[in-house]
């Protein structure tokens, strides 16, 4: 039994953080008096008090209260005693790097597998997946490994961006990296473009907000995937 929002972005444009979100997270964490939020992936180098406190302030708007992880005495106790966790985004080597530093990954997964509600966001969602192959961030430190959850079936590209037809930047697009990342390895890969999120529930994962989504499998054309679309379905 699952329960997870796996969003690609924290904050849409225009907006403030977990905004768009909070009618979702309201019903998510219906339940938790209090979430344990993972503060280690660190965007921008914040210290793990000062993003603990962008997430309280946040939460505290549907009535919930954050406390970071770090504020325990034994990380892996939080995990298993939590009502409600939310990684948040980042660089994704930096927070594998941390949790595999913990030792969380086994207790986050059978946490999630028995159906504690989780919020993930950019990094906190790259790592819902097998691996974390198919990040944007740079590798500024050298995890012991890029095997992450696997709670779903596939990857995650956080922000997905689509080629500019008139930029002038004739770069590598994000299809041609997932392309490169498919001619070693056989993971499919969902590019979740901003303020889109995957509702996961038990069997289904399925694609909510107001933009498609795009679905690379290795040796098959690219899809896009129209929202509510339930990629359980789809994704072998």
């Amino acid at each position: 039994m699952k329960n997870l929002i796996i969003a690609s972005t924290s904050t849409i444009y225009g907006g403030t953080y977990l905004e768009y979100l909070l009618p979702q997270l309201s019903n998510l964490f219906k339940e938790s008096k209090e979430v344990v939020f993972v503060p280690y992936a660190q965007p921008g180098g914040i210290t793990y008090d000062e993003y603990t406190l962008i997430a309280k302030n946040a939460f505290k708007k549907i009535g919930i209260n954050v406390k970071g992880i770090h504020e325990y005495n034994d990380p892996k106790e939080a995990i298993n005693t939590a009502k409600g966790i939310f990684v948040g985004g980042g660089n994704t080597f930096v927070l594998v790097n941390e949790m595999y530093k913990q030792d969380l990954f086994n207790i986050l997964r059978d946490r999630l597998e028995k159906g504690i509600p989780y919020l993930g966001t950019s990094a906190g969602s790259n790592i819902c997946g097998p691996s974390m192959q198919t990040t944007n961030d740079m590798p500024i430190v050298y995890p012991p490994s890029y095997k992450t959850l696997g709670i779903i079936p596939f990857n995650i590209n956080a922000h997905y961006l689509d080629p500019d037809p008139n930029t002038k930047h004739k770069g590598e697009t994000r299809e041609t990296r997932i392309k490169e990342f498919h001619h070693f390895n056989s993971i499919p890969v969902l590019g979740l473009r901003e303020g889109s999120w995957l509702q996961v529930n038990d069997n289904t994962i399925q694609l909510h907000g107001t933009l498609k989504a795009r679905l690379f499998q290795k040796n098959n054309l690219a899809i896009e995937l129209e929202p509510l679309t339930d990629l359980q379905t789809i994704v072998n």
